[in-house]
């Protein structure tokens, strides 16, 4: 469906060739112009090699007109001297670089990181690994410059709230407002998010899939909440290996793991990710319908759907049918108004959950784009609560933190549609041995909602609503007669 949903270019599977592990760089740029040696022979993270490709790629990221990863991925294409471990430093520390603008940006004023990506790419560089990291022919002319901004950037203190938070006014005000850990959730946001699988449970189980990780030296380790679930201890790129490419393993946030078990997705059931996307969520709802019954994946966009395909034939799900409709009232729809058993509204979003993965999104977002946002949420929700059967549920999610996204838009469809009743998310998932703290239970209320700070996972919100009458309107246009007749 329109909004936003960005993929995050750290840690994917086979992400267009780069590289992982490049938190640890060898001595990037050894045997490339201008060497990878500091004063003292030792090897450095910063060379003229690295310095000039990270420059440039910041000046084409910080323009802000696109996702960070298709553009790097656009980068990368066009410069095929850079080795995978090339690409993943310069990755990492571009992505470092967004996380930590505001307070770049404030330290190197009256200078701008868009207009000066050369002096931004040596900032970023030397706060990630070290002054000493950065060559002596990498700093050229700009050292004297780089030192002075580094004096000022080891305190910031003195900087204002929302640059310390690394956030936009906008989005600081709201955090700050709605959340009393806010402190907790700035400094989640600044990390790096792990790399979390599931395990399709139709062809794997966590434990023999933890097994192939070790002995490959890769520590696979169960997750809190998902019972399906392993998190990495280092990103790898997994892309090549016969545990992803035959379909063992999906790339999946352990949040949104759990989202898909909120339908309760039973064997044989009539079952429609209204939102499908690239379809992580529904491969996951597939694998609970142990590929039975029927899914239904929409989404309007075509080319994201299609992306579907290669993963849907890795899964080994028969049960599953890719449809891009037109927008969320496309006639198709009209033949399956009350037929399904459960109904995924996986709504468009601002993805302020998921900023340690996309961490440009929140220089990218504004209000205006959070309210255009708001009111197509509004309407793929009424939508999509056309397709839910009498005793069926309407499952709606974001990866927002944002109430105007979440509890709001369900309190207003609630406030509108008395038809569908609010059910416990919590009791759903404890009913699937889904662990949570009396702690947790009570933040959620009869929610599901997972935060960074709170839970380690990226930020998601979910509401499962039940279908308990008829559609009133739909009933008064049918005569009141029964359905079926």
């Amino acid at each position: 469906m329109p909004g936003q949903r960005n993929r995050h270019f750290e840690g994917r599977a086979g992400a267009r060739g780069k590289g992982r592990g490049a938190s640890r760089p060898r001595a990037a740029g050894a045997g490339r112009p201008g060497g990878g040696r500091g004063p003292r022979g030792e090897a450095v993270a910063g060379t003229p090699f690295i310095v000039g490709h990270l420059a440039d790629a910041l000046h084409m990221v910080l323009k802000l007109d696109g996702p960070a990863d298709v553009l790097l991925s656009l980068y990368f294409r066009k410069n095929h001297e850079l080795g995978s471990r090339d690409r993943g430093l310069v990755a990492e520390t571009v992505y470092y670089a967004l996380r930590h603008l505001a307070s770049i940006a404030w330290a190197m004023a009256p200078a701008v990181p868009e207009r000066s990506p050369r002096l931004a790419a040596l900032v970023a560089l030397a706060l990630r690994f070290g002054r000493g990291q950065i060559s002596e022919a990498a700093a050229g002319r700009d050292a004297a410059a780089l030192d002075a901004v580094l004096a000022k950037a080891k305190d910031v203190s003195e900087a204002p709230a929302p640059v310390r938070a690394e956030l936009p006014d906008w989005l600081y005000d709201r955090i700050r407002a709605q959340y009393p850990d806010a402190e907790a959730f700035f400094r989640a946001i600044a990390q790096p998010a792990p790399l979390d699988l599931r395990v399709n449970s139709l062809k794997a189980d966590p434990k023999s899939v933890a097994e192939e990780f070790a002995e490959r030296g890769v520590q696979a380790s169960p997750m809190h909440y998902s019972p399906d679930g392993l998190r990495l201890a280092e990103k790898v790129g997994i892309g090549s290996w016969p545990v992803y490419r035959e379909g063992r393993v999906d790339i999946q946030d352990e949040g949104s793991q759990l989202i898909a078990r909120l339908l309760a997705p039973c064997r044989r059931l009539m079952v429609c990710d209204f939102c499908a996307g690239a379809g992580g969520k529904t491969l996951a709802i597939g694998a609970l319908m142990k590929s039975t019954g029927s899914l239904y994946a929409f989404d309007v966009n075509a080319k994201r759907l299609a992306g579907m395909v290669p993963r849907l034939r890795r899964s080994g799900l028969t049960n599953v049918h890719p449809i891009a409709i037109r927008d969320e009232y496309d006639r198709r729809l009209g033949r399956l108004i009350g037929k399904f058993d459960r109904v995924l509204v996986d709504a468009p979003c601002t993805g302020t959950g998921t900023l340690r993965r996309n961490p440009d999104l929140r220089w990218r977002l504004s209000v205006a784009e959070l309210e255009r946002i708001n009111a197509v949420q509004a309407s793929v929700i009424r939508s999509a609560a056309r397709l839910v059967k009498k005793g069926g549920r309407l499952v709606y999610a974001t990866c927002s933190v944002l109430r105007e996204e979440n509890q709001g838009v369900v309190e207003a469809f609630l406030a509108e549609h008395p038809e569908f009743e609010l059910r416990s998310a919590p009791d759903i998932l404890a009913a699937q041995k889904v662990p949570f703290t009396a702690e947790e239970r009570e933040r959620m209320g009869s929610y599901f909602v997972m935060l960074p700070q709170a839970n380690a996972t990226d930020g998601f919100f979910s509401a499962v609503l039940e279908r308990v009458a008829e559609d009133p309107a739909r009933a008064a246009h049918e005569g009141g007669a029964p359905r079926g007749r």
